[in-house]
């Protein structure tokens, strides 16, 4: 894009239309012009034409420019290119800018004359391919299918961030997620928030976990059932491991013998059947929203605006012990239902077995339902469950980079499955590390032959998710900005107004509008359309990259909510303890004498908790949760182990309070004691590096008042902002 005044823009647009002319041939003879600025791709004699459409201007596709599209070759060029001969390009055989040189205004130079095309490795995309190279081909970046020796900017895999060693980059996988949103490892995540918030996690289903809590299960129900004999429940037991519906069943009673089976073969859940959902078309439907966690450390979350809705293809009835058999009218997993005879693929993204989400809005509000709302409660439910989410990742994510090791930045695409109830409340119902991406689906054509035929609905939705996704990690975006200033100016910044320009200016750029219109085929300005402003959207529509791109469909939630969820983050600070204890790198467990460090040096020892007391707790815990949990790789406390201790120890700290008060109360208190350790470590590493005297400096106020300590010597019951579970009552816009 042009700098400087409007008179220097005019000065080089007619220099370069009086120098064409004369020119073009000549540089034609003496190098090889760079296509882009003939106005079509360059292409050997005998060379077919190209089935797509190809970018006019290479090079500036690589500088992030718009593209023009193809047309005959004009007789003067069209960029803002000045097209030279080769004394006029750059050692790397691309025509300059004018007005920019190889080397920015820093003096560095430009490793390719421009911003090169992000790349992207889809060597393990697998089920996500064809979604990922539609939406490469709309960004303009540059593919690997078959990964390449150098490092990629992003690396896209199908499962695990485990599907390939990466050590620089990003890598759209988080370690430990897919471990995390199993049907137990979710279920116990949300019951430690739901011991904290019990109102606030009221959207998660009770659920026992098989078979540890196999009898507490049958206890429970027997006695609910003793004071309610009219009480009748039923029960969804899945799978722990399971995916796309494999393994789940509906039961009355704990007796069931399918239960008893379950508990010899595989671990599960058991949860209460909702079973009053909301019915559209007399059918149970479910919704699949994607949610991006775009960071761990700050904490980013983004929600696509739009989502699938997955129908049942039988008419929904209330369970019982006739109808409880009916996958098709209770289950709502589409790998399921899609073996319906019933099931109805559709274009139309409002009809159909599988719909987008927004057509469902739209239904609702037709029908008077506050939108908002349900997308606030929505909302909130994403942000919760993430929240609780994001301890264990922290551990998993330390563990495969540690700090100061090299390693790929994360991020991931997770799949929200939400049950709407007839009272509009939505239900978490299950946590997808590997969302389907597919874009087409199986049609039989004939008994037993099937074919891929495209799916409209799921390329609309997936497509943008993915596309978008890859907008909001592009790594070269901010030197993009910063090679291309002018994309972050408002127009008006851009262009002073007309009425301020001088009426020989004007005419000047009446002329270079109607010469600049007959060169591109372009009707005359008009007064709506002002010259000035049509050169003013193409310099702007030449730096901006993402100019033919729709707006982002992705929706930030935090920290734009921050204010209202922050006070949920007490198991995060947990976490944060936990791993400061945690000793060696590239662990997951605590030892016992890491174990002991916390409890010492953050004062939590006294007369009536030893340290024996403390070995004792310890070794309780650890041991049951060992035997609890699947992974045996390393001995030792695992977090939620820790966080089980912690409740413990701030129960006795802090009585007389809820035990979400006593939680934050003891965490405050060990970070206020931590906080004065790593105060006494910096004036001593400051005392070392000082000149050797033998008097030590005095420390400054700053240092020598160390934050203050809680009010009679402990914190004091949360009253703050932080610490209030009003704060998410408001409503989420």
């Amino acid at each position: 894009m042009l700098r400087g005044s409007p008179e220097r823009e005019l000065a080089a647009w007619w220099e370069a239309e009086a120098v064409a002319a004369t020119k073009a041939q000549a540089a034609k003879e003496q190098v090889r012009v760079d296509p882009g600025a003939a106005g079509e791709p360059e292409r050997k004699a005998g060379e077919e034409q190209p089935k797509e459409p190809v970018p006019a201007t290479p090079c500036a596709a690589e500088e992030g420019d718009a593209r023009i599209p193809p047309r005959p070759p004009p007789t003067l060029p069209v960029s803002l290119a000045k097209p030279e001969p080769a004394s006029g390009l750059c050692p790397h055989g691309k025509s300059r800018i004018k007005g920019r040189s190889c080397k920015r205004s820093s003096g560095q130079p430009d490793e390719y004359c421009s911003l090169r095309p992000v790349t992207v490795d889809s060597s393990k995309a697998r089920t996500s391919l064809d979604a990922l190279k539609i939406s490469i081909r709309q960004l303009r970046w540059k593919e690997f299918p078959f990964g390449r020796r150098l490092p990629c900017d992003i690396y896209w895999h199908g499962v695990s961030f485990h599907d390939n060693d990466i050590f620089s980059g990003q890598v759209n996988k988080f370690p430990g997620m897919t471990e995390m949103v199993r049907k137990i490892t979710l279920s116990r995540a949300v019951r430690i928030m739901q011991n904290l918030f019990p109102e606030e996690y009221n959207f998660y289903p009770r659920s026992w976990i098989l078979p540890d809590e196999f009898q507490l299960f049958v206890a429970q129900v027997r006695m609910v059932k003793d004071g309610d004999p009219s009480w009748k429940p039923t029960f969804i037991v899945k799978p722990d491991s399971g995916c796309q519906g494999d393994g789940i069943y509906l039961i009355k009673d704990p007796s069931d013998i399918r239960l008893s089976g379950t508990l010899q073969s595989r671990p599960a859940v058991v949860q209460e059947y909702i079973c009053k959902p909301l019915l559209i078309d007399k059918l149970k439907f479910d919704i699949r929203l994607y949610v991006l966690l775009k960071s761990l450390e700050p904490l980013e979350i983004y929600i696509a605006k739009d989502g699938l809705s997955r129908f049942c293809t039988e008419p929904y009835q209330e369970p019982s012990p006739k109808n409880l058999h009916h996958i098709f009218m209770h289950l709502t997993n589409y790998s399921l239902n899609i073996h319906s005879g019933n099931f109805i693929h559709s274009d139309s993204t409002s009809t159909g077995s599988k719909r987008t989400f927004s057509s469902i809005l739209y239904r609702l509000s037709s029908k008077g339902v506050d939108i908002k709302k349900v997308w606030s409660d929505i909302i909130s439910l994403v942000i919760k469950t993430v929240i609780a989410l994001t301890p264990e990742l922290k551990v998993f994510y330390q563990s495969d980079i540690p700090a100061g090791r090299p390693g790929p930045t994360c991020f991931q695409i997770l799949g929200f499955d939400i049950l709407l109830m007839k009272n509009l409340k939505p239900i978490l119902l299950e946590v997808n590390a590997n969302p389907s991406m597919r874009i087409e689906h199986e049609q039989e054509l004939s008994p037993g032959v099937f074919e891929n035929v495209p799916s409209l609905v799921d390329e609309e939705v997936k497509v943008a998710v993915i596309r978008d996704t890859l907008r909001l990690m592009d790594p070269l975006k901010k030197k993009r900005e910063s090679h291309f200033p002018d994309i972050c100016m408002d127009r008006k910044d851009r262009f002073s107004p007309v009425s301020e320009r001088m009426s020989s200016l004007k005419l000047q750029l009446s002329k270079l509008s109607i010469v600049r219109s007959q060169l591109l085929g372009k009707p005359l300005a008009s007064k709506e359309n002002p010259p000035h402003s049509d050169l003013a959207s193409a310099s702007r529509g030449n730096a901006n990259p993402d100019a033919h791109l729709p707006s982002i469909c992705l929706k930030q939630v935090f920290p734009k909510y921050a204010k209202q969820f922050n006070y949920l983050r007490l198991v995060d600070r947990m976490a944060n303890l936990f791993i400061r204890f945690l000793g060696i790198k590239g662990t997951m467990k605590l030892g016992p004498t890491g174990f002991r460090t916390f409890i010492r040096n953050c004062k939590l020892s006294s007369s009536s908790l030893s340290m024996a007391a403390v070995d004792i707790l310890y070794i309780d815990i650890t041991r049951r949760w060992n035997s609890m949990t699947m992974d045996q790789r390393d001995s030792g406390m695992c977090l939620q182990a820790f966080v089980e201790a912690f409740f413990y120890l701030a129960q006795r700290k802090f009585k007389m309070l809820p035990l979400h008060e006593q939680v934050a109360s003891l965490i405050d208190l060990c970070e206020y004691h931590l906080s004065l350790q790593d105060e006494k470590r910096l004036v001593c590493g400051r005392s070392g590096i000082s000149s050797g005297s033998r008097l030590q400096p005095s420390a400054t106020p700053q240092e020598a008042a160390p934050p203050a300590p809680p009010a009679e010597g402990r914190p004091q019951p949360c009253t703050d902002g932080a610490h209030k579970v009003s704060h998410s009552r408001h409503t989420l816009s």
